[in-house]
């Protein structure tokens, strides 16, 4: 196709990324470069085979990029780039929102206790998909929100999840440091984390506790989060009730071995 050659490759791609066949592109690109113009005159200008101009046209006009002149013969105009792309932004956003419809139809058909019968456990690498989940269990909380986590951690990337979580829910927070204020519905626990990771870590390489956390929700919803020298974070995440006791349980227990905390009042 000699007349798609001056064409840059990456807005070809550009415009496959919004919904367009290759031929969809290179006619509307080629309309673009003309007062209107026939099919015969658009398969010469695009490079389009002659075969698939009608229906790359039918297609397009469609798609709301091309506007017909009921002639004899018919001729075709490009509709210009900055509402073609509106029109073409339009269309995704209703199809991503139909299909957030009917895929939310399909998750809500199990519900959380039959996904959490399950017994998976996931592996989340990376601290923004961390974070991501973790925004996901604060929002979905009801009755409660328990972390055992340094405040490293909490301070540079949990504090501002917990912002969505109503003042019904109650948020208890175990942690190595607190500064600054505090929500008056969080019960904030300060205690020497690092001895008891030093007492209680196995020798050799392990996970960095100012970089680790636990986390509970509605005694349904646990994730640990692991912080590892040198290497991007991870974590496990599970509805599972296997996970969700082990987590209840050594929350249950690092607190009690802690013994009495430090209390944070608001400021």
């Amino acid at each position: 196709m000699k007349a798609s050659r001056d064409i840059p490759n990456d807005l070809l791609e550009s415009l496959k990324s919004l919904g367009l066949t290759k031929y969809e592109a290179l006619v509307y690109i080629g309309l673009l470069r003309v007062a209107g113009a026939t099919a015969t005159e658009i398969h010469e200008i695009s490079g389009v085979p002659r075969a698939s101009v009608y229906p790359v046209l039918d297609r397009l006009a469609q798609k709301e990029l091309v506007s017909v002149s009921h002639t004899t013969p018919k001729r075709f105009d490009a509709i210009p780039p900055a509402r073609g792309i509106e029109n073409l932004m339009r269309r995704i956003e209703m199809d991503a929102e139909n299909a957030l419809v009917a895929l939310d139809a399909f998750y809500q058909e199990m519900d959380a206790e039959g996904r959490g019968n399950q017994e998976l456990i996931w592996t989340i690498y990376g601290e923004e998909n961390i974070k991501t989940r973790l925004a996901d269990m604060f929002r979905s909380a009801e009755r409660s929100v328990e972390m055992l986590v340094a405040w490293n951690l909490l301070q540079g990337s949990v504090l501002s999840l917990l912002e969505p979580v109503p003042d019904s829910v109650q948020v208890d927070i175990v942690t190595d440091s607190w500064k600054g204020e505090r929500p008056s519905w969080f019960r904030v626990c300060v205690h020497p984390l690092g001895a008891h990771y030093e007492t209680h870590a196995p020798p050799g390489k392990g996970l960095r506790y100012e970089s680790s956390g636990v986390f509970l929700v509605d005694d349904a919803r646990a994730l640990v989060w692991m912080g590892s020298a040198g290497e991007q974070p991870s974590a496990l995440y599970s509805e599972s009730a296997g996970l969700i006791q082990f987590v209840r349980r050594y929350l249950t227990s690092v607190t009690e071995w802690l013994g009495p905390a430090g209390q944070v009042t608001g400021q």
